[in-house]
């Protein structure tokens, strides 16, 4: 949705609403919903996980990486070895071989850190985007529950952006402002351990 198509929404609403105040009052309200994600408990165990998981994959990933090191070092050896004067043919062609062998298995390391990164890095992704969309899922429903009970009948998110980076909502009163009770209701279940942090 560009800027212009947002401010004529806004504009639309605001004299929808303005119509409506000769029968009834519009209530209004905002949400700060960058705060309501960063303050909610499931946020920070969300990103506890994922930090976690991120670690396993890149220890992993970095002790295979050292691993073809390692191999390329004794690859190198060996081609130093088989260029020394005076080498056995005997022993150059199990040099040669052992090559051989050490070079199909480094290529074929290669190839597997590469399918692997490509691997956990879309594994990694995918599980941000579904624990962020469970978050997402239960703020909404709160958001979307205090309105019911408090009889709001318009409400915008006032942490939003407009296309060019500016707040869609230049300004409200603090009344308007029901995040804290988001807050509050999304935490009220949080296990002791993470509500004493808080």
């Amino acid at each position: 949705m560009t800027s212009i198509t947002r401010i004529s929404l806004l504009a639309a609403l605001f004299v929808l609403g303005g119509a409506g105040f000769a029968n009834a009052q519009v209530k209004f309200g905002t949400v700060d919903m960058n705060r309501v994600f960063s303050e909610y408990y499931k946020t920070k165990d969300a990103q506890d996980k994922y930090s976690a998981a991120e670690k396993t994959a890149n220890d992993d990933l970095n002790g295979r990486v050292e691993t073809l090191k390692a191999s390329m070092k004794d690859i190198s050896q060996l081609n130093t070895d088989i260029q020394k004067p005076g080498l056995a043919k005997d022993d150059a062609e199990a040099k040669k071989k052992d090559l051989q062998t050490k070079v199909a298995a480094a290529r074929a390391l290669d190839k597997e850190i590469a399918d692997y990164r490509t691997s956990k890095q879309k594994g990694l992704q995918d599980q941000f985007l579904r624990m962020r969309k469970d978050i997402v899922d239960d703020i909404m429903k709160t958001v979307n529950d205090l309105v019911k009970a408090k009889g709001y009948d318009i409400v915008f998110d006032k942490s939003g952006l407009s296309a060019g980076a500016v707040p869609v909502i230049l300004y409200s009163r603090d009344d308007l402002d029901f995040s804290q009770d988001v807050i509050t209701t999304l935490n009220k279940n949080a296990p002791a351990k993470t509500a004493a942090a808080k």
